[in-house]
């Protein structure tokens, strides 16, 4: 089995705290990146008992106003995968929003894809961060909740993680060296982790996802050797979470179908 070093951006987010142990039972690293140091003590105890390293990095990734300053840290961890679990969370207004979630992460993308050992990245965004609805959608699906959600509560939000998404497939898709893996859930619950529909969904908005679900996904999804660049719609669901990441791998299922970025 072949080992790896994961960087994990928002080390300390409910997600990347339920993917760092998946990660460390694979016997891989994980530098996980954290805001402040009051947050180590919790982060160095998912590693209690697991055979792989956990490293802790404190650094604001509010901090990563360019390019050069996310190389600095991607060459300082020297890791060959990225997962981006980053996100102002809606606190500190829009600036903040378009700081990290647009940003940083759009930094990041673009120094890990100028580094040839790093081969894949990970980003976690949302159901519907996408510019138009997906045919599989029920016709008004999506005119409906882009109005509600996207324009309307999570409007920053949106405008930020769809420019987020959109590097990272246009960068990973001109990369050599470089798969972009988009992984996107729908609501997030505190559910355990059952079963999910991934890839397509039949509906943009239904019964969510557990976080648990999305943290277990990820972890299937890095681990996958055929993986290929592109957008994985996830919610609760009636499929194996394993089968599910085999047969979306398998099938080269993406749902950025019908996007502008799909045939560019």
């Amino acid at each position: 089995m072949v080992s790896h070093h994961v960087l994990l951006l928002g080390g300390h987010g409910k997600i990347a705290q339920l993917l760092t142990p998946l990660l460390l039972k694979r016997s891989w690293t994980v530098t996980s990146v954290i805001r402040t140091s009051e947050q180590t003590s919790a982060i160095e105890k998912l590693g209690a008992g697991l055979p792989g390293k956990l490293n802790v990095l404190v650094h604001s990734i509010e901090d990563i106003t360019s390019q050069d300053k996310a190389l600095s840290i991607l060459n300082e961890v020297k890791p060959d995968y990225v997962a981006w679990s980053a996100g102002a969370g809606g606190k500190g207004g829009a600036e903040r929003t378009f700081k990290v979630d647009r940003d940083a992460a759009v930094h990041f993308i673009n120094a890990a894809a100028s580094i040839p050992t790093i081969t894949k990245f990970l980003l976690i965004s949302y159901l519907a961060s996408r510019r138009s609805g997906a045919s599989w959608w029920p016709a008004g699906e999506w005119d409906e909740y882009h109005e509600k959600v996207n324009n309307g509560a999570l409007a920053n939000y949106y405008k930020a993680k769809v420019e987020a998404d959109e590097t990272l497939y246009k960068v990973s898709k001109q990369s050599p060296t470089l798969v972009g893996i988009d992984l996107r859930p729908g609501t997030l619950t505190e559910e355990p982790a059952t079963k999910v529909e991934f890839g397509k969904t039949k509906h943009i908005a239904s019964n969510g996802v557990s976080r648990e679900a999305v943290a277990e996904v990820a972890s299937h999804l890095l681990a996958a050797d055929d993986v290929q660049n592109g957008w994985y719609d996830l919610l609760d669901g009636d499929e194996d979470i394993p089968a599910a990441v085999d047969r979306v791998v398998r099938e080269k299922v993406n749902a950025a179908e019908g996007e502008a970025i799909y045939n560019a």
